[in-house]
């Protein structure tokens, strides 16, 4: 969904580009504080083996920073809605960004594995009330409608997952548990940030229940996306979590790998991802990339140690383009509430990213090592055919630009 004031050009390819660079202090506040959330997701990939060594583990047992995490993120996604509601959006932030500073500081005291996922739970659970409402303020306060503010939060996200895995690389070369204390001290400052220039945002007409994320997984459409998600994370998920594993470098080189897999991604998030969907449509495009994503995993999962390096950054582009064109679809392809529906969606999909560090290690254990690539790309072609499949419950909202079909507050609204 695209906000357009009444004179503006809806096929203007500079307004979106125009919008993202002219906002309020407060959106980049939230938008900066943002990147340091998504910086703790890619955080541990280049010290995920040197977490093992420290903590004696084992590939799976460290997998499970991963899983925790990301269970208790999904959980989350069902009570952020109720908690922004009725303490606003700007609480909801602050208490998300204290979560997160206290359990990423005490992520680094762990002296067992089982503390470290204990405390890495917690601080999905903050990254959750955080990362779900910084989305909803971004989209409401930002300046030159949605998609503006969408490809802001997708700048936000790909700059962190390029900037976690280097940073991570950086402090976790000297200890395993000094990446973990930056990020507690990066998220403070983002506290501080959003303390200062963030207003209190007005609360909803209605407030939202625990049951309506899953209330409006009612819609097909937005059904249908959350399930072709699923499949998508559990794949994305098994690059970020099961790879540096596979590659088996040292911090300063698994942090280089993924710091250009970042960069890509940020890039085709912003950049690519938008222009192809003016020319093809988002479901031709999703469709097509969701393909050649499999096609990469089975091309990392089977090549030398160099191919799947490169395998591995070029992952980076596939996963740029799915993650923005499944976020617009997301927020606009039923009639809920946005924060409702996102929350609906990430309910879905957050359970594949769960999965997916916990399933590979054991596949892997069951067969050898490449089979766990060969599921992550069934699992990306298995969400290729269901936007195949139900493209009709997706198609209103997705092709691009079409005919005005709705007012919101006296602002013209065009389909994306």
């Amino acid at each position: 969904m695209q906000g357009l004031r009444q004179g503006e050009d809806p096929f203007d390819e500079g307004s979106a580009a125009t919008g993202i660079l002219r906002q309020p202090k407060a959106v980049w506040a939230t938008a900066g504080a943002s990147v340091v959330a998504f910086m703790g997701i890619g955080l541990v990939d280049p010290i995920l083996p040197s977490i093992a060594q420290g903590l004696d583990a084992t590939t799976g047992q460290v997998s499970l920073l991963f899983t925790s995490y990301f269970l208790i993120t999904a959980v989350a996604m069902l009570v952020t809605g109720f908690v922004s509601s009725r303490i606003g959006g700007r609480r909801t932030l602050l208490a998300g960004l204290a979560l997160v500073v206290v359990f990423a500081a005490l992520s680094g005291t762990s002296s067992s594995v089982a503390e470290l996922v204990g405390f890495r739970a917690g601080w999905g659970l903050g990254n959750a009330l955080f990362v779900s409402t910084a989305l909803a303020v971004i989209v409401g306060a930002a300046a030159g409608g949605s998609s503006a503010a969408i490809l802001l939060y997708e700048s936000a996200l790909g700059l962190g997952m390029a900037c976690g895995p280097l940073l991570g690389a950086l402090l976790g070369n000297a200890s395993w548990r000094y990446p973990f204390f930056g990020t507690a001290a990066l998220m403070a400052v983002g506290f501080l940030c959003i303390a200062a220039f963030l207003k209190e945002q007005p609360k909803p007409a209605r407030k939202t229940s625990l049951l309506d994320p899953l209330k409006a997984l009612g819609h097909g459409g937005l059904a249908s996306v959350a399930a072709s998600a699923f499949f998508y994370n559990y794949a994305f998920f098994t690059i970020l979590a099961f790879t540096p594993f596979v590659l088996d470098m040292t911090p300063y080189k698994s942090g280089a790998v993924f710091f250009a897999w970042g960069l890509l991604l940020a890039v085709f998030s912003v950049l690519v991802a938008p222009r192809l969907q003016r020319r093809f449509g988002s479901l031709k495009v999703l469709g097509a990339s969701l393909v050649l994503l499999a096609v990469d995993l089975l091309v990392l999962g089977y090549g030398s140690h160099g191919t799947a390096i490169a395998a591995t950054i070029v992952s980076g582009a596939f996963i740029g383009m799915n993650n923005t064109v499944f976020t617009e679809l997301a927020l606009g392809v039923s009639d809920a509430p946005r924060p409702v529906a996102s929350a609906g969606y990430n309910f879905v999909r957050w359970f594949a990213a769960a999965a997916a560090p916990f399933l590979a290690p054991k596949i892997e254990e069951w067969s050898d090592v490449h089979i766990p690539f060969v599921v992550a790309a069934l699992a990306a072609l298995a969400g290729a055919a269901v936007v195949g499949v139900r493209r009709t419950a997706l198609t209103h909202e997705a092709e691009e630009l079409e005919p005005v079909h709705a007012l919101e507050d006296g602002v013209t609204v065009f389909a994306d």
